[in-house]
């Protein structure tokens, strides 16, 4: 499409004022709230994630469009309460991006030039501080406020170590997790013959330590373990494909006979 053809932003927010009009507008865009478009905020998130992880660049623009009408929904169901509109939305975005990039915006401003160069850990020590500081404007005076308590497992484990270790709670090296993984997964062998609660808190007591060990390495928990399980995703896939070639039925092989398989799986990779 030219590009005098493109639509455009303002399109967009006539575009959700038209399906959200009381008399012809969709009647399922009219009958959502806040909360009931949580779910499809986190799918169409993950699906972003998936596109980039799978490198399927030709639709990532359909994906970020689907998570910017997100967005776009949100700023439709604000204005109609009276609480804020999308152009309140991007101006509390620009104003704190801005705020905490002191190193790039000069004196506050969006053309203020700054003339030293900053080391990326001189950034990541400045953000800290200032959000600290944004933290205890409003009021949130512990150091864990603020965490979304609806991320995924994982990158919520992750982000309350990071948090916490800003004020020197951490483990001086991968030594010391090391240790500590070995210790939990020992605790949770331990309780193998006690109550289930007992297991799942020793359990979870494991993966974040793992968590721990991930993050000292550098390594995102939560993209490692989507990698794991899509790898191996695929590789039961082919098994799958070798035993139906075989015309035979996975229920109809017993584990040693899988396992085979699976070995000639993994050696292809």
């Amino acid at each position: 499409m030219p590009a005098e053809q493109l639509y455009s932003l303002a399109d967009l927010l006539r575009v959700m004022q038209r399906l959200r009009d009381p008399e012809q507008g969709c009647p399922w865009d009219l009958e959502q709230d806040f909360n009931s478009i949580v779910p499809s905020t986190l799918e169409e998130a993950y699906e972003l994630a998936s596109a980039i992880e799978h490198g399927d660049y030709p639709h990532l623009a359909e994906e970020l469009g689907d998570l910017l009408f997100q967005v776009i929904f949100y700023a439709r169901l604000g204005e109609e309460r009276e609480l804020f509109d999308f152009a309140h939305i991007v101006h509390t975005l620009v104003d704190k991006l801005v705020r905490r990039h002191p190193h790039v915006f000069a004196d506050g401003e969006i053309e203020g030039v700054v003339d030293d160069s900053t080391s990326v850990a001189e950034v990541k020590e400045s953000w800290e501080a200032i959000k600290r500081q944004e933290r205890h404007q409003r009021r949130q005076t512990s150091v864990l406020a603020d965490i979304p308590t609806a991320l995924p497992a994982l990158s919520r484990a992750q982000k309350v170590q990071k948090r916490a270790a800003t004020v020197g709670f951490d483990w001086p090296d991968v030594s010391g997790v090391l240790e500590k993984c070995a210790e939990e997964l020992a605790e949770f062998l331990a309780a193998g013959e006690e109550s289930k609660a007992r297991q799942e808190e020793e359990l979870g007591d494991l993966l974040f330590s793992c968590v721990n060990l991930a993050r000292h390495t550098g390594i995102d928990a939560e993209a490692a373990l989507r990698r794991a399980t899509s790898k191996f995703e695929n590789r039961f896939n082919r098994l799958e494909e070798r035993v139906n070639s075989q015309g035979k039925k996975l229920d109809e092989l017993d584990l040693e006979s899988l396992d085979g398989i699976w070995d000639e799986v993994k050696r292809e990779a």
